[in-house]
């Protein structure tokens, strides 16, 4: 399959690109920070996103959504990491709306999906524990009760967790720490007897929160898919989230390319604009290949999820690897061809180079899916 976008697909980012860059630029995340603002996104936007049919992308078209795919909702994905726009597309349309239509069953489709494609339902997924990502490492334990379960443990950097109406939970039914059987995905509702939810609020400024599950009763219903089973689901929910955070890492890479290309140009020195030096010349080359090279690895490995979602390891790891590594370097690089005045709050290119360091770590850092690689290799 080609690498490059579809017409319908480049008109979808051109509606995205309109919508955000008018309604939510840099300057919205930086309002909402100094603001202190309780949600920590606009839900009047996120109200609009759902009214152009963003919400329910990856929404079945029988439970109202456009049944579209993970290129799709990558697409959406650059163009919110070009302005950072703070938003529960990730948690809600991305994750969630994936587990459930992966996993759920026609009840739970049924009851949540069409929430979240009209906008109404905001979910989280809550799979890690400590301060890296390691889905195999879930402790939480979930003990038969009952007609259903009882969940003890705690979630950290649950994204957009304290807004969430359905919690999507991994916990392990059966087996240790480190193993992949035993895994269970639950549907759970954070108003139950028993949760506690503070949020903490990333670097970036964007959502995240811890949660405490202390006796938490889930009935059968709540399961979703199978009991002990839910490894190879949670896989793919997993991969079809780096993919979105790849893309948006593409997104932050080039923003921050583009504006620090119109400062080699404005800025002057000596009696001539700063991008005339040959050095600066070489570095900003090198980044723009580098960034052509990662859209591309990026795109391959959305077009591998919409193909065959759970043989598409190997690209996802590839993609967010290479996602992350760039926009490491297109963020270092902006802050040092600014000079000091990269380093000022005043000045936004501090706020990519934060929004960069949160999506390497979310969902697996470069060495994870190094070493992911390698494991796919080696079988």
């Amino acid at each position: 399959m080609a690498l490059v976008l579809t017409e319908e697909q480049s008109m979808l980012r051109d509606s995205a690109r309109g919508l955000i860059g008018d309604k939510a630029p840099v300057s919205h995340l930086r309002q909402l920070r100094d603001s202190k603002d309780a949600t920590g996104f606009s839900r009047e936007l996120w109200r609009s996103f759902a009214e152009i049919g963003f919400s329910g992308l990856l929404v079945p078209d029988e439970y109202g959504g456009s049944g579209l795919g993970c290129v799709e909702a990558g697409v959406v994905m650059e163009e919110i990491g070009r302005t950072l726009m703070p938003s529960p597309f990730l948690s809600t349309a991305v994750l969630a709306a994936s587990a459930l239509s992966r996993g759920g069953s026609t009840a739970q489709k049924s009851e949540h999906l069409p929430k979240i494609a009209d906008g109404s339902l905001l979910a989280a997924l809550a799979v890690d524990e400590g301060t890296k990502h390691r889905p195999l490492q879930t402790r939480m334990q979930a003990v038969r009760s009952g007609n259903g379960f009882r969940l003890n443990g705690a979630k950290a950097f649950v994204v957009d967790g304290h807004t969430a109406d359905l919690l999507i939970v991994a916990a392990r039914t059966a087996g240790s720490a480190g193993e992949r059987d035993g895994l269970t995905l639950f549907l759970v509702d954070p108003k139950t007897k028993g949760i506690e939810t503070e949020r903490t609020a990333m670097v970036d400024s964007h959502n995240a929160a811890r949660v405490v599950f202390d006796n938490v009763e889930v009935n059968a219903d709540g399961v979703l898919g199978e009991v002990d089973q839910g490894g190879a689901l949670l896989d793919g929910i997993l991969n079809i989230g780096r993919g979105a955070v790849a893309s948006e890492m593409v997104g932050v890479s080039e923003e921050v390319f583009g504006r620090t290309v119109n400062y080699l140009k404005e800025r002057k020195q000596f009696g001539k604009a700063i991008g005339e030096f040959q050095a600066l010349q070489h570095r900003a080359a090198q980044l723009y290949i580098d960034i052509e090279i990662t859209r591309a690895a990026v795109l391959k490995a959305l077009q591998a999820l919409d193909a065959d979602v759970d043989n598409a390891g190997a690209a996802v790891a590839v993609a967010k690897a290479r996602a992350g590594t760039t926009a490491t370097l297109a963020v270092q690089e902006g802050v040092q061809m600014h000079g000091g005045m990269g380093m000022t709050d005043q000045f936004d290119i501090g706020f990519f180079m934060k929004r960069a360091r949160v999506c390497q770590e979310l969902f697996g850092d470069s060495n994870f899916h190094a070493d992911q690689l390698a494991r796919l290799r080696s079988y």
